[in-house]
């Protein structure tokens, strides 16, 4: 008799102990992007392009909205592609951080991912964080995908607005002396 009641009670008991901040899951308000190569980092506020990398969709979320696909291009990342292997060696590293507003306790970080763009290929990737990794205690908090610790390639609607702005950002190589 036991056994048959532990399960519901247990799931009432958690439910209970868990911040109500971990379930909310609102509008992404910023997206900073820093890398060594950068004179500062990057804030995207615009809410219209915000509107498009929401970090509460993709694989490990669901929604009762007709039509939902957990594996079309959203987020930042092109779900349809699948994991990959590892991007090229020497590529600028990136680290892409979302946040959102959470009322009297103000804006906080939700999610962090690693991004690459490789100019020679044209293709940009992202990292989920897995296990052991930095940023995956934080991410795992926010939403447990069940592909952390893998790269994918980056959606082309991010490439379109982050490419601009890390070129637009990044700290003008030393002209050589001339001869």
């Amino acid at each position: 008799m036991l056994r048959r009641f532990f399960p519901p009670v247990l799931g009432l008991l958690l439910m209970i102990a868990i911040p109500v901040s971990l379930f909310a899951k609102g509008k992404t308000i910023k997206i900073t992007i820093q890398g060594a190569d950068l004179k500062s980092p990057i804030e995207i506020t615009d809410p219209r392009i915000l509107a498009n990398f929401n970090v509460w969709t993709g694989p490990g979320t669901f929604s009762t909205q007709p039509g939902f696909n957990a594996n079309a291009p959203s987020f930042i990342i092109d779900w349809s592609q699948g994991t990959m292997s590892s991007p090229p060696k020497g590529l600028p590293l990136y680290e892409v951080s979302f946040y959102e507003d959470f009322g009297d306790k103000g804006e906080k970080e939700v999610y962090v991912v690693s991004y690459e763009y490789d100019p020679s290929s044209q293709r940009g990737y992202v990292y989920l964080p897995g296990k052991g990794d930095k940023w995956w205690r934080l991410n795992a908090r926010a939403i447990f995908r069940g592909v952390e610790g893998n790269w994918f390639s980056a959606w082309s609607s991010w490439e379109d607005v982050a490419r601009p702005l890390i070129e637009k950002a990044k700290v003008a190589a030393p002209t050589p002396p001339r001869s």
